[in-house]
């Protein structure tokens, strides 16, 4: 008898579905303070995962890993004036402390440009200290109105990384060698989304920045999803705390800077990007568990066979988890299918009294029955299946969901349901506040064919414009 959907369709109410997914694959919960969330263990396992992908693809870029303190003396901010006209609305001030008004209000760090900016400008003597490649990992907090976990909460966790150069040409190779070699390789590698890459406009831009380049990726609804990005500061923040250096020639000169982050959103960018009717659908190269072992029977006769199975896809290097919990076969089922586990393999005495059992890839749900000697090969070998076959849905819906328009009214109609891309000069900043007061923006600006722009003010530039989280 099949089983009853757990899950609100997709097609019926996709924030629903969302909502649902979150709860019932045991992801992640509200917490006590609005806008704030409690990670789950399976949530934070698929975090940790990120984490260490992103870290190892930064510290390849030659960044160290740094951390800094959570209270920013609120002066900092004011001294770079559009960072803190940018944060204004979104900062959470602390006045009292030990039972006593603060002579100065403390800051909770939004962002940490501006401490980095005071200490990197101590450290910083001579071009010799130069590039000065920095990355943490911390928590940030920006008040929230309208919270949504992962998406958009109070606080929340993430790597921003804080660099100075000698020169601009040096500071912008920098920020396109972490948008390219580590933001869009994990996106499209690890993640297997596709990305749209490009730079933001005027009004998106982040708040004191020169230029910002953006990862952009569809989620299965249509709107597009913002999953990381790379900002070139150029002088601002060296200027607002004296971050000078002495070239080769003994001229004092101001350094160059770049910031650059990821968060967890990016969970919530896998949950709708690649997760369907039954729950999350994980991609293999990401999984915490790739296969689950499915003991359908705990008895004499299966376990040997559960732990034969085990034991040679732990060899062989897949992250395997058994499950011979004694509670119902559907219940568990249904769990794992929540949970997005890529391959499942099912022992159990009947198939067993054939000489096989049945091994199920999660994208598809095809169900295939394997003989015994083979089961753990067969489920390692569907992994690479799998983690192209998510890859291509995703970029083959993307595609039929993006529509080439010439016009701002043909613009907002194919945002209804995905993207449109046309002439940024069709759109320009008038254009783009049309689009705004129907809630549709500009994602990033491109070249023709899909690339980052060198030159922001180029006449060819196409915008991609849709609706967002």
């Amino acid at each position: 008898m099949a089983r009853a959907p757990v899950l609100t369709p997709q097609a019926d109410d996709f924030p629903q579905w969302y909502q649902d997914v979150v709860a019932k694959a045991e992801l992640a919960e509200n917490g006590s303070v609005r806008g704030t969330m409690v990670i789950r263990p399976y949530a934070y396992s698929i975090w940790e995962r990120m984490q260490g992908e992103v870290d190892a693809r930064i510290k390849a870029t030659g960044a160290e890993n740094v951390y800094f303190p959570l209270f920013i003396p609120e002066s900092h901010l004011q001294r770079e004036a559009q960072h803190v006209e940018g944060f204004s609305p979104e900062l959470a001030v602390v006045t009292h402390a030990g039972g006593k008004e603060l002579a100065e209000p403390i800051v909770v760090r939004p962002t940490s440009e501006t401490v980095f900016g005071e200490f990197m400008a101590k450290w910083i003597q001579s071009y010799r200290d130069l590039p000065l490649l920095l990355n943490q990992w911390a928590n940030v907090v920006r008040w929230e109105l309208r919270p949504r976990i992962f998406l958009r909460t109070s606080e929340f966790l993430w790597q921003e990384g804080h660099t100075a150069h000698a020169s601009q040409a040096d500071a912008a190779a920098y920020a396109r060698r972490i948008h390219f070699d580590v933001y869009l390789a994990f996106l499209r590698d690890v993640l297997a989304l596709p990305v749209l890459v490009g730079i933001k406009t005027d009004t998106e831009r982040f708040a004191g920045a020169i230029n910002t380049m953006t990862c952009e990726v569809m989620m299965r609804d249509g709107k597009a999803l913002q999953m990381a990005t790379s900002h070139e500061l150029g002088q601002n923040f060296a200027r607002a705390f004296e971050m000078e250096f002495s070239d080769a020639e003994g001229e004092r000169r101001l350094a160059w800077t770049t910031s650059w982050g990821s968060s967890t959103r990016m969970v919530g960018g896998l949950i709708m990007a690649h997760g369907d009717d039954s729950g999350l659908r994980v991609p293999p190269v990401l999984a915490p568990i790739q296969v689950v072992v499915v003991a359908v029977k705990d008895d004499d006769e299966t376990r040997p066979v559960v732990e034969a199975v085990e034991r040679e896809l732990r060899d062989a290097g897949v992250r395997v988890r058994v499950d011979a919990r004694p509670a119902g076969l559907g219940r568990r089922l249904t769990e794992w299918e929540l949970k997005g586990v890529p391959v499942r393999v099912e022992i159990g005495p009947r198939d067993l009294a054939e000489g096989v059992v049945s091994v199920v890839r999660r994208d598809t749900g095809e169900k295939a029955a394997v003989p015994v000697a083979a089961a753990a090969a067969a489920a390692r070998d569907l992994l690479a299946v799998v983690q192209e076959s998510l890859a291509e849905e995703a970029r083959t819906r993307a595609a039929s969901l993006t529509r080439e328009v010439t016009t701002i009214e043909e613009a907002l109609e194919a945002a209804e349901t995905g993207f449109a891309r046309l002439p940024w000069k069709t759109v320009g900043p008038e254009g783009e506040k049309r689009l705004n007061q129907k809630a549709v923006s500009v994602r990033c600006l491109q070249t023709p064919d899909g690339g980052v722009p060198d030159d922001a003010d180029a006449d060819d530039l196409v915008a991609v414009v849709g609706r967002s989280y």
